[in-house]
């Protein structure tokens, strides 16, 4: 696999929290990358490093020892060509819809410098985003005039809005009920194919890996390394009837045979 081909590539990466001998590994020599235009999901026990691992790949935190790449670069802080959305979708209270969706633009060159004179041409990209994924008509709601599922779809929508290379999402599913979790599943599968961004999710749903992933990585307990890379042979376009198949339950089965609780 080229390195040209891999828009992310960790080699040897570890992470330590705090100095001296209190200090605590997080994670330990990741051999990691990521083809552009790859779906990836990290799967494993809770406190293992998976939320970590996003943190490196967006340039939140240093690591400390091994090599981590993005675009064949040195990731030496926050990466603009990133995008992030959580479990809490951390809308602001006293903006609505599209001004939630808009905050990107406003940190992120060169939209920053164009947003105040070019607001309508911005409001339209927002407003056609929103209704790609079922929000048409909500762009002047306040977040708590949305349901869950609404708040993570302009959550997505915030994360997508300045066509990042890299969407990475922390268990942005995992405060939802089952329904919706699975109306969102479909919902992201359909902008990661019709936009060919890379995405890395974070997940806890063994079922939400396989179904949206071409390649789940599993991690140990804490230090977190990858103790299995497991490419899912599910063809795609994926619909939730596949969930159901002899093919999934197996893959599915094959991850959980390898997370320690």
């Amino acid at each position: 696999m080229s390195a040209v081909q891999n828009l992310v590539r960790l080699e040897k990466v570890s992470l330590r929290y705090g100095q001296g001998p209190k200090a605590t590994l997080a994670i330990d020599e990741i051999d990691l990358s990521i083809r552009r235009g790859e779906f990836v999901a990290v799967v494993g026990p809770s406190g293992c490093g998976k939320s970590t691992l996003m943190k490196i790949i967006s340039g939140l935190v240093p690591i400390s020892g091994g090599v981590a790449l993005v675009e064949d670069r040195e990731i030496a802080g926050p990466l603009k060509s990133v995008g992030m959305a959580f479990q809490a979708a951390n809308l602001l209270p006293w903006r609505n819809t599209v001004d939630n969706v808009m905050l990107p633009l406003e940190v992120v060159e060169p939209h920053k410098r164009r947003i105040g004179s070019h607001r309508a041409e911005y409001v339209a990209k927002v407003e056609a985003l929103l209704e790609r994924v079922g929000l048409k008509g909500f762009g002047s709601k306040f977040p708590w005039e949305l349901s869950g599922g609404m708040q993570q779809r302009t959550s997505i929508c915030r994360a997508l809005i300045h066509q990042p290379e890299i969407l990475l999402l922390d268990e942005p599913f995992g405060a939802l009920d089952a329904f919706t979790r699975e109306d969102l599943w479909c919902t992201l599968r359909d902008l990661q194919r019709e936009r060919g961004v890379t995405v890395m999710l974070v997940t806890h749903d063994l079922r939400e890996a396989t179904f949206l992933a071409d390649t789940v990585y599993v991690f140990s307990p804490r230090p977190g390394r990858i103790i299995l890379r497991h490419e899912v042979d599910l063809p795609r376009p994926r619909d939730l009837s596949i969930t159901y198949s002899a093919a999934f339950t197996e893959t599915v089965q094959l991850l959980r045979s390898y997370i320690h609780h």
